[in-house]
């Protein structure tokens, strides 16, 4: 059970505190409701470009790490085609430095040609070193575009092309940060030794005062119901060949969400699984092979990917998933292997737990899902999710037409 309390400032600015006396440490978590899909077609790759300019310099602050460091904390940030999330740890005792930090780059960045200029090249080399000169690196620029014709989920966050970040100019920066940089487009969760009393005084010193901004009302384009199976072949200098097949899957919030992720569970968690055991173990058709699912806001991807041992042949590493796929959509799981896997979740979730940093997290992604009290009540939603739900789901969900499969095989 994670307690926690909530308030709102009157700029917006929704905060989360979560008090656990039993660490010496801090954790500020902001999570900002704006990622990948939120990108201009034309101009993509800005949301992860951001991640990066807001550790370039903000309007008081020419740098960000060294108060930080200084103080005996730490930061990171990760961008998702959902969200971008900035956080930091530090001992409590200097938790307003964070504050600081914080609401001056949310206040304004520096803009400085320099500062873009540096990061935007960074941002290039990323794309070139893991998404172009890496093996398989190329996958979710080809596997998106192939399984979403219209919702902006075509897209990697890393951008579609190099292109669009080279381009970017400080007027597009300026514009997308004045859009979604805003208090009211923005969770705080502050957790650690900490009390709701300091954390009040501290944002409203140091956040209050930053202007709420015109945050637009998003209206993505709907996913068309896929109605034929795609397939792409490509060729690449790797290892091995590999297979990547996808299914379209309901959104987060759907209440199917948790029987389709108990479904990747069943068929890739550990060498007990399904597919390990099946395809990898015994027939010795791969190497290694996993299924998930995305957990994307929007309607998501089911995926299961795998790369193929010395001289098998695709058709025949495809037939051997989709056979394991048609045993759970034709046969019950049994109560034992559900359970196995329900505690193995329960568990995963309490070890989780013991983490601030995991909690803050977990909370600010509650919150944007529309409830913080999340965190303390899915683990009810999975343990209600029966063997008959997993049957009809995956019926649902695998069937030919709603397929979309990369054959990545690799160069003789």
């Amino acid at each position: 059970m994670i307690n926690f309390e909530r308030f709102i400032l009157e700029n917006g600015l929704r905060v989360l505190v979560h008090t656990d006396n039993s660490t010496p440490m801090a954790v500020m978590n902001i999570l900002y409701d704006v990622g990948a899909r939120d990108e201009n077609p034309e101009k993509t790759g800005f949301a992860h470009l951001f991640e990066h300019l807001m550790f370039g310099g903000s309007a008081n602050i020419p740098d960000y790490d060294e108060p930080l460091q200084l103080v005996g904390g730490e930061n990171n940030a990760f961008t998702s085609n959902d969200i971008t999330n900035y956080y930091l740890t530090l001992p409590t005792a200097n938790l307003e430095t964070g504050f600081w930090l914080e609401s001056d780059r949310m206040l304004e960045l520096a803009f400085s040609k320099k500062s873009l200029d540096v990061q935007r090249n960074v941002v290039i080399e990323e794309f070139k070193q893991r998404y172009l000169n890496q093996p398989y690196g190329d996958v979710w620029l080809l596997l998106r575009p192939l399984a979403y014709q219209v919702h902006p989920y075509n897209w990697a966050t890393i951008g579609k092309v190099i292109k669009h970040v080279e381009d970017a100019t400080m007027d597009d920066v300026k514009g997308f940060f004045y859009k979604h940089y805003r208090p009211n487009n923005a969770i705080l969760v502050v957790a650690g030794n900490v009390t709701v009393e300091h954390v009040k005084e501290l944002c409203n010193k140091w956040f209050l005062p930053i202007p709420a901004g015109d945050v637009p009302v998003r209206n993505l384009p709907k996913e068309p119901t896929q109605t034929e199976a795609r397939k792409l072949t490509v060729e690449r200098a790797v290892p091995a060949s590999a297979i990547y097949k996808t299914w379209h899957i309901q959104d987060r919030l759907h209440p199917d969400y948790y029987a389709i992720d108990l479904a990747s569970d069943i068929l890739s968690n550990g060498k007990s699984s399904r597919l390990y055991q099946r395809l990898v173990k015994e027939l010795k058709l791969f190497s290694d092979i996993n299924a998930y699912q995305t957990g994307d806001i929007d309607a998501g991807l089911f995926v299961v990917s795998g790369r193929l041992n010395n001289d098998v042949k695709m058709e025949d590493a495809e037939k051997a998933i989709d056979e394991q796929l048609n045993i759970l959509k034709n046969e019950i799981v049994e109560e034992r292997e559900l359970d196995k896997l329900k505690n193995k979740l329960e568990s995963n979730n309490v070890f989780g737990e013991m983490s601030v940093l995991n909690k803050a997290m977990n909370l600010a992604y509650a919150e944007l899902l529309g409830d913080a009290n999340r965190v303390n009540t899915e683990m009810e939603s999975y343990q209600k999710v029966t063997s008959a739900d997993i049957k009809r789901v995956a019926n649902t969900v695998f069937t030919p037409e709603n397929s979309s499969t990369l054959y990545y095989y690799a160069k003789n």
